[in-house]
């Protein structure tokens, strides 16, 4: 994610005018845009699992599952972000057609460039959303998964998943085995030095 040079601050109301017609997407921080670089295969990959999986257990269900295209707005801190999957199961979110305000889970497939701010400061930034119950942080180099739920007194608690675990989101009643989200995603080869 890098600053955009279009503009040194837009109104949220400009930023979503321009976002229809832009050919990247931005992400919206305070007056400033950060244009969003691509993504590698396996980031695609789990992602896409993810959908697959995700999109048939919600149906019917009253819940909506977005993908990478739709921005969650944190109104309060006036931020708007896109993440890799944002389900809502909140009605109000229905009359919002460019963004979603009342998401219960938020998934980020991480990328070396934006790791550290997935796990810091948009992880708290996403705190402010009334509705957020689950965050869930997806590694591409190797099978694991970081979870952090919002319990009943607010406190975010943390589980890691490895390979041959089985994940379980709570806010839309889901489990899945890693197996399943790492279908078909190809890990980078580690270093060994007993091979030089």
């Amino acid at each position: 994610m890098t600053l955009s040079q279009f503009h040194p601050y837009l109104s949220p109301e400009a930023y979503l005018e321009a976002e229809k017609s832009s050919l990247n997407k931005h992400e919206y921080i305070q007056g400033q845009i950060y244009a969003m670089s691509g993504a590698s295969d396996a980031h695609v990959t789990i992602t896409t699992n993810l959908i697959a999986l995700l999109r048939n257990h919600v149906r019917g269900t009253g819940c909506r599952l977005y993908a990478t295209d739709m921005k969650a707005r944190i109104e309060s801190l006036n931020i708007f972000y896109y993440p890799d999957i944002l389900v809502t199961c909140d009605q109000r979110d229905i009359k919002f057609e460019y963004f979603k305000r009342y998401p219960c889970l938020i998934i980020e497939v991480l990328s070396p460039s934006t790791e550290a701010f997935d796990r810091g400061d948009k992880f708290i930034d996403y705190q402010e959303l009334e509705t957020f119950e689950e965050y869930v942080l997806i590694s591409q180099t190797r099978q694991r998964v970081d979870y952090f739920r919002r319990n009943a007194e607010g406190r975010w608690v943390f589980s890691s998943y490895k390979a041959n675990q089985e994940l379980q989101l709570t806010s839309v009643n889901f489990a899945c085995s890693l197996a399943d989200i790492y279908e078909d995603v190809s890990f980078p080869e580690t270093f060994n030095p007993t091979s030089l």
